[in-house]
């Protein structure tokens, strides 16, 4: 069943996120796209049923007010405009609207229907898979991690052994990661899967290589090759499959909006790039994917497993990375998770990890001086990755923790907890 869509164009509105959300929270789904697109794009959607012009503080672009095209306006859909002055749309609303109000543009208006959920959505984006991918085949990179496992199922429900996923140890993983990886799909889902060990080439690429988004735009470009070589050893490779979300196309910057940070699948992509791209997720936020999760039959754990940036423990183990430092990110990070489990806190916690930063303080072991690193500890909650609060962790937790860091992870001399929500800070440190 198709499903109504409202169209919102970024005019420089830094709440696009939020109508779009509140649309999908009445029923009816709704996509982001920037404000130049074209008429004839427009007309290719199917079910469009209205259009949102979002202003805001970011409409002035390099000294220019961002501007739709003209041709938009002929197209007939119910349009209303929010800080952007038009005095061709039917309504104008200096603010967001409220939900009485925006029911009565969706509804009445636009006469949409609230047939928007995951059922819908999952028919909807399979159609679309096979249609762009016809007999060719999909390489997919396979991390584990919940957004790459969600498109692993769908893709596999919509071409079945047309699907290659490839997982590669880029060296920056979890405790045992790659192993799980393997025993889970090869073994348990059965996934024509191809495992590839390039740890030492990555550390290679990456070493005295400080800058956050230099490392990032490096771990991407590698995926990439990997993927390409690998792929020149099979047939009718054509495509790429990424587990990309709005909030990783939101951060990596838009037509209207800076950058916070590249993503390796976004920012990180090379201009040669010789794969079409498949990403099916890239319209919904985290706690969308989980519930699509869900409803291709993923188990809970695999759906609710611990978020992993794709560039791995690269961006925490902060400025160039060492083996010393790595290993104590490694560790720690897996200390931090068996304490977070026995406590119940991993059912409960969004997301929580371990960094170590690239500088060293003293402190003192075995009656003698030492210069050693720190490690910081962070546990946050969040429902769409676009804000986070600071999880409260109790202090016999924490002592723990940091009594199992300092005694069982070499070169580790403190423990510190990281209290900032975002914003002002980001999820990750990198």
């Amino acid at each position: 069943m198709k499903q109504d869509l409202i169209v919102i164009l970024d005019l420089g509105s830094t709440q696009n996120t939020v109508i779009a959300r509140e649309i999908r929270d009445l029923g009816v789904y709704s996509e982001i796209h920037p404000h130049d697109i074209s008429a004839e794009t427009l007309k290719s959607f199917d079910n469009v049923k209205g259009i949102i012009l979002n202003g805001g503080e970011n409409r002035v672009v390099d000294g220019q007010a961002v501007e739709i095209s003209p041709e938009l306006y002929q197209l007939g859909y119910p349009m209303i405009s929010i800080d952007y002055p038009q005095s061709k749309c039917g309504t104008q609303f200096s603010e967001l609207p409220s939900q009485d109000e925006l029911k009565k543009f969706i509804f009445q208006d636009c006469k949409a229907e609230a047939n928007w959920n995951m059922k819908n959505f999952i028919e909807d984006q399979v159609q679309l898979i096979r249609q762009q991918v016809k007999d060719k085949k999909v390489l997919l990179a396979l991390s584990g991690g919940v957004d790459s496992s969600v498109v692993a199922a769908m893709l596999i429900k919509a071409i079945g052994q047309q699907l290659v996923c490839v997982h590669v140890n880029h060296g920056l993983m979890r405790k045992n990661e790659s192993e799980s990886v393997v025993k889970v799909f090869r073994d348990q889902l059965h996934a024509n899967l191809i495992y590839v060990d390039a740890s030492e080439r990555f550390l290679g690429k990456l070493k005295d290589v400080a800058d956050p988004e230099q490392k990032r735009k490096i771990i991407g470009g590698e995926f990439i090759r990997v993927f390409e070589e690998e792929a020149r050893k099979l047939e009718g490779i054509d495509f790429l499959g990424q587990g990309t979300i709005y909030p990783d196309i939101i951060e990596s910057g838009t037509k209207t909006a800076k950058m916070v940070k590249s993503h390796h699948n976004v920012g990180g992509l090379p201009e040669d790039l010789k794969f079409q791209l498949v990403e099916p997720l890239k319209q919904l936020f985290k706690d969308e994917v989980r519930a699509c999760g869900v409803e291709l039959g993923l188990p809970h754990d695999m759906v609710y497993r611990q978020p992993f940036p794709g560039p791995g423990l690269g961006v925490r183990c902060l400025g160039a990375i060492t083996k010393d430092r790595l290993t104590a990110v490694r560790e720690s990070d897996a200390i931090l998770r068996e304490e977070f489990a026995k406590a119940g806190l991993d059912k409960k916690v969004w997301q929580y990890f371990t960094v170590v930063p690239d500088f060293k303080s003293v402190g003192m072991k075995n009656n003698a001086r030492v210069f050693e690193y720190m490690v910081i500890i962070r546990a946050i909650n969040t429902i769409d990755a676009m804000t986070a609060s600071i999880e409260k962790v109790d202090w016999s937790v924490l002592e723990r923790i940091t009594e199992r860091i300092l005694s069982e992870v070499e070169n580790v001399n403190r423990v510190c907890y990281d209290m900032s929500p975002k914003p002002p800070a980001t999820i990750e440190f990198e």
